[in-house]
């Protein structure tokens, strides 16, 4: 059917109309995102709910210094006749008083933590950013080292989620005996790409933390920890940075979601460490 001339041209300006209106919106919403980021990956909490004396653990309240001349907070919990000194490295959210139960566990495994906030976290200075948050890192190797006199061979770098890529950062910067991550992911493209398919997310990232260009070239011995249940990072992710990783790697499945997954697979996960730490320490 022929439409008249003026019913064309109006149909037309109407269709030019929404498609100006939808590219408009969609930029938008990609200008929201971009602004956004830093609010999206990083959720730190200031209040201190609790200390490792709520678990019956003595502890020393430590400060940090970076090398941007910030004060950063972190907790020093000995284990007699440690094997070997965890450096904690912890995920996105809430603050290191939310980590009692995996200091528990290390604890009791025979290890002495060393756990940090990073900047704009807990009881730190400032605000987070990529680099700063590898800064902070630094700051509490250089404690270990410099200050308590730690041979660096005895030091496990450890991360959860965000922390895995501070820590795979960390073991690129420095020499440490061990490297273990868990809920890791590949980088923060990848993960943008899962959550924001239609969007051009390499363009836009303001944050890399890209662990999959690291682990191919970490000689220290490796484990990595995922559960195919983890419904945040996916499990491709974990199995990815295994497979580009060299060697020596090892790799241990458990069950559960992002958060709880290392307490619901309990002794599974608890022996898979264990297995490893003997290995190694």
């Amino acid at each position: 059917m022929n439409l008249p001339s003026k019913k064309r041209s109006g149909l037309k300006r109407m269709l030019i109309t929404v498609v100006i209106g939808l590219s408009l919106g969609y930029l938008a919403l990609v200008a929201f995102v971009y602004v956004r980021q830093p609010k999206m990956l990083y959720f730190p909490t200031r209040e201190i709910e609790q200390t490792p004396a709520a678990i019956g653990l003595s502890f020393d309240e430590v400060r940090l210094k970076t090398a941007d001349g910030l004060s950063i907070a972190a907790w020093h919990i000995p284990a007699p006749d440690a094997r070997a000194v965890l450096l904690f490295c912890h995920g996105n959210g809430g603050n290191i008083s939310h980590r009692l139960d995996s200091i528990r566990i290390f604890h009791d495994l025979g290890l002495s933590v060393l756990i940090f906030d990073y900047r704009g976290y807990g009881m730190s200075e400032g605000e987070p950013t990529e680099k700063g948050t590898y800064l902070d890192a630094e700051a509490a190797w250089n404690f270990l080292v410099k200050e308590k006199g730690v041979d660096p061979a005895r030091i496990v770098i450890f991360g959860r989620s965000l922390g895995s890529a501070v820590a795979a950062e960390l073991a690129m910067r420095r020499k440490a005996g061990a490297l273990i991550i868990e809920s890791g992911f590949s980088s923060i493209t990848d993960i943008g790409r899962k959550y924001y398919p239609h969007m051009p997310v390499s363009l836009i990232t303001r944050f890399h933390y890209a662990t999959v260009d690291k682990v191919g070239s970490l000689a220290l011995p490796k484990l990595f920890i995922h559960s195919p249940e983890d419904e945040i990072i996916p499990y491709a992710q974990g199995m990815k940075l295994y497979e580009r990783a060299a060697e020596p790697k090892e790799f241990l499945t458990l069950r559960g979601g992002h958060n709880e997954g290392f307490l619901l697979s309990g002794e599974l996960y608890i022996n898979g460490l264990q297995q490893f730490i003997a290995k190694y320490f």
